[in-house]
């Protein structure tokens, strides 16, 4: 049975600096941790992805198989590598460096999807890191869009902006093309006030309403989320913990998220619970070691 999630995009593996100045080894990706972090919730998840036939792909291989995220619609390639990136933390917050040009996953290009899984998915994930790696992936996001919604799936699409992969034009360009097809926006706020140009919150999620979203989910960092949907908006509280890296905090949201959508809780629902598992994330170093599982989350939320 094909899997109830699909995520698309790059994995990429992970060094994590810790506070010694040492590298943690690790895995990470937006739309990887996304699949991973639904999948400790509980949801039927699976990738759609290029990896190099080497030790990084089989290590992420390997990863997924252990987390019950489906590989069916992943392919190694020997012709290119997998990506890599470190992590690095100051006063400003956590900085990435990327080494991913010509990657297995930014090789791919329309011809290359599994259109059946595609066909069978309740829901599609996609970023922006997903277009922006090459203007082939761009261009197969937007056709995974179109099969998914052809049948009758519903799209996600956060907008995870990373100026170093393409220019501010381009970025909202083809955002605000995909999000006007989507029908849940997980956009963060500075990536938004980026892309839109706008300050509010409240005028943000308006926006993203107004391109065509069904669900808006403006991550707001600590004060929480604002959830807006065309009859109703609500802010959830932030969860408050003792954080000490939130490098997946976001595509954890969104894995938490999304699994609780697929299992029938509204989104206001949804939200409450994925901040749960969002502040969680932070309590450890890395993108996936931390993503809570949902005993966890379901611990946190009974007693705060």
């Amino acid at each position: 049975m094909a899997p109830d999630l699909l995520c698309l995009g790059e994995p990429l593996l992970e060094f994590n600096q810790r506070q010694d100045g040492t590298y943690l080894p690790g895995h990470g990706g937006d739309t990887s941790n996304c699949a991973i972090a639904a999948a400790r919730q509980g949801a039927s998840a699976g990738y759609v992805t290029h990896v190099g036939a080497d030790t990084f792909g089989d290590s992420f291989m390997n990863l997924w198989a252990e987390e019950g995220v489906d590989t069916t619609t992943v392919r190694q390639v020997k012709d290119a590598h997998t990506g890599v990136y470190f992590v690095t933390h100051g006063p400003d917050g956590h900085q990435f460096s990327y080494f991913r040009e010509g990657s297995a996953s930014s090789r791919m290009g329309p011809a290359d999807l599994p259109v059946p899984a595609l066909q069978s998915a309740r829901i599609l994930h996609v970023s922006g890191i997903s277009q922006a790696i090459s203007q082939t992936a761009a261009d197969a996001v937007f056709e995974a869009i179109d099969i998914v919604r052809s049948t009758g799936g519903k799209v996600s699409y956060d907008t995870n902006l990373r100026l170093k992969l393409w220019p501010i034009s381009r970025a909202r360009a083809v955002t605000h093309a995909a999000m006007a097809i989507c029908d849940i926006a997980l956009p963060g706020l500075d990536d938004a006030r980026q892309l839109t140009g706008l300050d509010d919150p409240d005028a943000i999620a308006d926006f993203y309403l107004d391109l065509g979203a069904e669900t808006v989910a403006l991550t707001l960092g600590e004060e929480g989320t604002l959830v807006a949907t065309a009859q109703e908006r609500r802010r959830i509280v932030g969860r408050r913990v003792e954080a000490v890296d939130a490098t997946a905090a976001g595509d954890t949201f969104d894995g938490a998220f999304l699994a609780r959508i697929l299992a029938g809780d509204d989104p206001f629902k949804a939200a409450n619970y994925a901040n749960a598992a969002a502040a969680l994330s932070t309590q450890g170093y890395g993108a996936v070691a931390p993503m809570p599982r949902r005993e966890a989350v379901l611990e946190f939320l009974s007693e705060n």
